[in-house]
């Protein structure tokens, strides 16, 4: 790839930033489209988040991603706030406005829905949801799912005055205590996975589906190992399921748009490509 003058300028802040899949994701959209464009590992300090932020516009930036520990901080240090950052309380996208300003946007929960949606094309909102875990990513699920017209979602966490926080925090949600997880599946058409149990490294999820309906849709936001414990568990018994990683992949479209002019596309060769990675 050859970088001109006009090139536009996007990356991500995270410290420690070198295991974000970002710059690989959005190098193969650069590369595919042929779009005179880069996308860069940002390592930034915590106490100069403000002052890296605040740089883009001078450097030419159209804008960036923050990941871990940046979002939070940059929900804070923007100008502008989108309805989606506002609910969820951070920011992982910011946007170069023409005037040098900075607008923060969250798009974890619209890359939730987006790849529960084409996973799971006949998945509805109608029936009940179980979300595991009361995180930063709980947060932007939670928000997705009432926007999509989900009328009872059930939130249980190893910490329930966490998982109650949040409920305060969001209404319309029950919260059920951690050791009754596996008894609250029979009527619900989808179960979420929002925790990093099971992810490579950390400890097992331990949750049993006896009681959960056949057509229930379960999804697992952790994408390393693809094929979680929890996913492997629901195609053994013919539950539809849907991995975490497209989560990353169609969170990351917005952003892109914004800043390189060019809707992307979440095809089986980014997958593939950013899988190559893991």
């Amino acid at each position: 790839m050859i970088l001109s003058g006009k090139a536009k300028l996007a990356g991500v802040m995270g410290w420690p930033v070198e295991h974000s899949r970002s710059p690989r994701l959005h190098g193969f959209w650069l590369e595919r489209y042929a779009i005179d464009g880069a996308y860069v590992p940002l390592a930034v300090p915590p106490e100069k988040i403000r002052a890296a932020l605040r740089a883009l516009p001078s450097l030419g930036f159209q804008g960036c991603n923050v990941t871990i520990p940046h979002k939070e901080a940059a929900f804070v240090e923007v100008d502008h706030l989108t309805e989606q950052a506002k609910k969820i309380g951070a920011v992982n996208t910011v946007i170069v406005l023409k005037d040098g300003t900075l607008r923060g946007d969250n798009t974890d929960g619209y890359g939730f829905i987006e790849n529960l949606k084409a996973g799971t094309p006949d998945w509805s909102p109608d029936r009940p949801v179980v979300v595991l875990g009361a995180g930063g990513a709980a947060r932007g699920i939670l928000v997705a799912l009432q926007e999509a017209g989900v009328k009872e979602i059930r939130l249980t966490n190893r910490t329930v005055e966490r998982a109650e926080a949040l409920a305060g925090e969001l209404g319309a949600i029950t919260v059920i205590d951690w050791d009754r997880r596996g008894e609250c599946l029979e009527d619900i058409g989808l179960l979420v996975n929002s925790t990093s149990l099971g992810m490579t490294g950390q400890a097992p999820l331990d949750i049993s589906l006896h009681g959960l309906n056949k057509t229930a849709v379960v999804t697992d936001i952790v994408y390393s190992p693809l094929k979680t414990a929890l996913l492997e568990a629901a195609e053994n018994r013919g539950n539809p399921a849907v991995d975490g990683l497209g989560m990353l992949l169609h969170q990351a479209r917005p952003g892109f748009a914004a800043w390189f002019g060019r809707e992307p596309e979440v095809s089986e060769d980014l997958r593939n490509f950013v899988l190559e990675d893991l």
